[in-house]
Formats: C-alpha cells, structure tokens, sequence
C-alpha cells in the first residue's frame, strides 16, 4: 500500500508514500501488516490519518514519539491479498505485474517488470534490463499491446523513442 517516509513532528506521526493515491482500501479499514527494513513483519493499525502534500500523515498504533516513527522509515505497510477489492474486467493490480516478462511482437524479451510508478501524465512499467538498466514504458496502448497477469507476461507493441 504505501512506504513509510520520515517521521513528521514529535507525537510519532509518519509521512505515508502511498503507491497508488487513488486507491479507496485504505479508507475500508483492512488488516494491516509492517514490513520492517530488516525484513521482519509485525501487525500495524492506523489510528489517525489525514492528507498532506501527495502523502498521507499517519499515526500507527504504539508509535508514540518521533524516535519509534523514525525507526520505521523505509517500512512498507502491506494488505492481504485475500482484502483487495474485486477488479473489473481488463484491470490488474501493479503488484501482479512485478516480475513479469515484457517482451516485443518479435519474440525478443525486454526484460521483466519490475515495478509500475504513477507521474502526472501517466502511469509507467518500469522494466529491469539487466546489463542495460532500466527503462519506462508508459502505460498506453501506444506501447502496451496487452497484460497476461496468469502468464506474467507483458507484451508491447515497441520501445522506440524510449530511453
């Protein structure tokens, strides 16, 4: 759902870099789980909320000071799969898309999907081409031909013009 930023004032607040700002699950209260930086993950819940500047400032139970809040940074606050809501034909969730191939009409493997990054314009692939770095594919049938979510498979219709 979202990646914890730094702490914000004293009273243990955390700036919230949600990963999809328009997503409504946050506001339907469900489980939530804190992976730590160490990889370690522990129940969390939101006691107060409220938005500031493409963040949410949070305050999650029994953080009490800024010392416990900045402690968290780097944490990412997680939600059960089985807690998502149902999609709509044609729609997928970024996080089904992590690590899927993306390859060209001719066969020829891009690389593989490794995250997808929302800009004002639009929203982008962000595919991993080892050796060759990193490249942004936008999100439009310009360059996305199709999204095979069971077959992790993102095909494109060209990367020309990109990076």
């Amino acid at each position: 759902m979202a990646e914890v930023g730094r702490a914000h004032g004293i009273r243990g607040e955390v700036r919230l870099k949600l990963y999809h700002e328009g997503s409504e699950l946050l506001g339907q209260r469900p489980t939530l789980k804190l992976r730590l930086p160490d990889g370690t993950e522990q129940p969390a819940k939101i006691v107060s909320a409220r938005n500031a500047n493409k963040a949410l400032l949070a305050r999650l139970e029994g953080v009490d000071d800024r010392n416990a809040a900045e402690a968290l940074a780097g944490a990412v606050l997680l939600v059960p799969r089985d807690e998502f809501p149902p999609l709509e034909e044609g729609e997928f969730y970024a996080c089904d898309l992590e690590g899927a191939r993306a390859v060209l009409p001719s066969g020829e493997e891009v690389g593989v999907v490794e995250a997808l990054a929302s800009y004002p314009t639009c929203e982008v692939l962000v595919i991993d081409r080892g050796l060759d770095g990193k490249l942004e594919v936008p999100l439009v049938e310009a360059y996305v031909a199709s999204v095979d979510v069971d077959g992790r498979v993102v095909q494109l219709v060209t990367i020309e013009g990109l990076g």
